[in-house]
């Protein structure tokens, strides 16, 4: 079966996204580095908790390559970044990066299964009572 570009495209905004989750993101959260505790302290975490976050994004990040659980998964990333962005908007820094993170997850299944974006234009279409 020959993949189309959009989809091949999907595949690899979803390699990139799961990634970043799985190891740019987490990576922090299970070892140390400079001023690692002031950090977390900062967003209101200890290091200790910050470990179980970082297994929550590689769980996430695996689940959303996995074509039967990346519905799933997606929903879950918009939520894990959704608590993102609220953590950095309550200390007053930029929180644009996770809403592009989740856009970007969505826009990447699309790409993969055309489905989700007729899924999201149907729903978006006013019912007629």
């Amino acid at each position: 079966m020959k993949r189309s570009k959009a989809e091949m495209a999907g595949w690899a905004l979803s390699l990139l996204l799961a990634v970043f989750l799985g190891l740019a993101s987490a990576f922090g959260k299970f070892f140390d580095f400079p001023n690692k505790e002031e950090m977390f302290a900062k967003l209101g975490w200890s290091p200790n908790i910050m470990v179980y976050v970082g297994m929550v994004e590689v769980a996430i990040a695996i689940l959303f390559l996995i074509p039967r659980t990346a519905f799933f998964a997606a929903i879950l990333i918009t939520a894990y970044l959704g608590g993102a962005a609220a953590a950095h908007i309550r200390i007053s820094e930029a929180f644009f990066v996770p809403i592009l993170l989740g856009v970007i997850a969505w826009v990447a299944l699309g790409l993969r299964d055309p489905r989700i974006f007729q899924l999201a234009v149907e729903t978006a279409k006013p019912s007629s009572v």
